[in-house]
């Protein structure tokens, strides 16, 4: 009986002294995590951009502009062939002699090769107005997460869009999109 009972004394002091193995380990796993968790932070780059005041002025300006163009652009090729259907309806009822038909129809390609022209380099302009945009707000993101950052508190600020889970403690966005205002209005007004 008294072997029983050293026995099972002695595997009731082992579980306990598992369960505060498993225990210590468990808050050391929890402390390790806190600490990690400020190492780490991310920023939802689209929302910073969306609700930017670069983004809501000059942004909301070049979207505005490549509108109008591509508008532009679709009522003039649509003119020219609207013109070039009424070409043919005239020639085909025989109010148009083929000479002249010809004439026309050459100076309707004409037009449409020189709108063509105009309208790539449109567009390539538009293209580079869009590029230098990006860039700039690319900068300004880079310039106010450095300056969000720039006690180090963070070891990696990473983009939310390849984010799949987190907590939303390790959010910085705020701060990012406030800093990033401000760099702008600086910006704005050097100019």
């Amino acid at each position: 009986m008294k072997k029983i009972f050293l026995v099972a004394l002695a595997a009731a002091a082992m579980m306990t002294s598992c369960k505060e193995a498993e225990q210590n380990k468990a808050e050391e796993q929890t402390a390790q995590a806190t600490e990690v968790v400020g190492d780490i932070a991310f920023v939802n780059t689209d929302k910073v951009f969306a609700e930017s005041e670069i983004f809501k002025t000059e942004g909301a300006a070049l979207k505005e502009k490549t509108e109008k163009a591509q508008q532009s652009w679709a009522n003039k090729e649509q003119s020219l062939q609207n013109e070039a259907v009424q070409l043919q309806e005239k020639y085909q009822k025989g109010l148009i002699t083929t000479r002249d038909a010809q004439a026309k129809q050459e100076s309707i390609e004409k037009r449409a090769a020189a709108l063509q022209e105009r309208v790539q380099k449109e567009a390539q302009t538009l293209e580079e107005e869009n590029f230098v945009f990006t860039n700039r707000m690319q900068d300004l993101l880079i310039r106010a997460v450095q300056a969000v950052n720039a006690d180090k508190q963070y070891k990696m600020v990473l983009n939310a869009s390849a984010l799949l889970d987190a907590d939303m403690a390790l959010d910085i966005t705020d701060a990012v999109l406030a800093k990033y205002n401000e760099l702008y209005a600086a910006e704005k007004k050097e100019k």
